[in-house]
This record gives structure tokens, C-alpha cells and sequence, in this order.
């Protein structure tokens, strides 16, 4: 079981350490958009959006193949299992069931979905500042009355 948790652990840092990276270039995105003037600031800032729900994306993606690669390491799934939908199927806590680890690993499973809630509230709270620092700069480049300027915030 000590095995199990080693690494579980490990694998955990290193997809924290993906989610990390992305969070930096996310918000780099952000800074470098946020010095620009539009003149369709609801494109501009669905642009930014789709960029970093995008990036976020193929962290997580990543990170899903980290798991895959540890449980295909560690021979964490039945013989002629599909660790990649595996790992797919415990990080997103979908959990359909099909696939089950082998005994000596049944903790990775739900470890991996403890690692995945964690990620997807990290990116969750991510979109959500990107998303009001994006409206913020947007309002304080606005002519009053239009889109997105400050009297529009009521």
C-alpha cells in the first residue's frame, strides 16, 4: 500500500507541476492581451477565453497521460486494459466501472480522481480571473455607454 501511495504522490506533483506551468502561461496570455485596445472587446475577450480554456485543456490532457503512463509503468490495469481511457475514465471521476485496477493498485484509482478534482477547481478558478481581469481591462478601455465600459456594471 506505501507503494501505492509513493507513487501516486509522485505522479500528483508532476501533473501540479503541468497545471502550474499552464497557470503561468495563462496568465502571461492574460497580461499580453490586457495591453491591447480593441474595437470588439467581446471578441477580444472571447478570444482570450477560448485561448486559455484551450491551454487548459491540453494540461489536462497531459496530465491524464502522465497517470497512463504510471499506471502502464507500475501495471496498475488487467492485461490488454487501455490505460490511456483508464486514466481518463479516474481523472475526470466518471468512473464508469469497466476497468478496474489490479488489487495490487485499486488505490491509484481514486487518488488519480482526487488529483483530477483538484486540477479542474484549479482551472475553474483560473477561467473565472481570467475572465474578470479581461472584463476589468475591457471596462477601463471603454467609451461611456458602450460595451463593456464601466456604467455597465451595474
Amino acid at each position: 500500500m506505501a507503494l501505492q501511495f509513493l507513487v501516486s504522490a509522485i505522479v500528483s506533483v508532476v501533473t501540479i507541476m503541468i497545471h502550474a506551468l499552464a497557470t503561468i502561461a495563462a496568465v502571461s496570455i492574460v497580461r499580453v492581451a490586457a495591453r491591447r485596445h480593441t474595437d470588439w472587446p467581446r471578441l477580444h475577450l472571447m478570444s482570450v477565453m477560448v485561448t486559455a480554456a484551450t491551454m487548459l485543456m491540453l494540461a489536462h490532457s497531459l496530465e491524464v497521460l502522465v497517470w497512463a503512463l504510471a499506471y502502464a509503468i507500475v501495471g496498475a490495469g488487467p492485461a490488454g486494459t487501455d490505460v490511456l481511457y483508464f486514466a481518463f475514465v479516474n481523472y475526470t471521476t466518471l468512473g464508469y466501472g469497466d476497468i478496474t485496477p489490479v488489487k495490487a493498485w485499486r488505490l491509484t484509482g481514486p487518488i488519480t480522481a482526487m488529483n483530477g478534482i483538484l486540477m479542474f477547481g484549479w482551472s475553474t478558478a483560473l477561467l473565472f480571473e481570467v475572465l474578470r481581469r479581461s472584463y476589468e481591462h475591457l471596462a477601463t478601455i471603454a467609451a461611456p455607454g458602450e460595451p463593456f465600459s464601466p456604467a455597465d456594471r451595474g
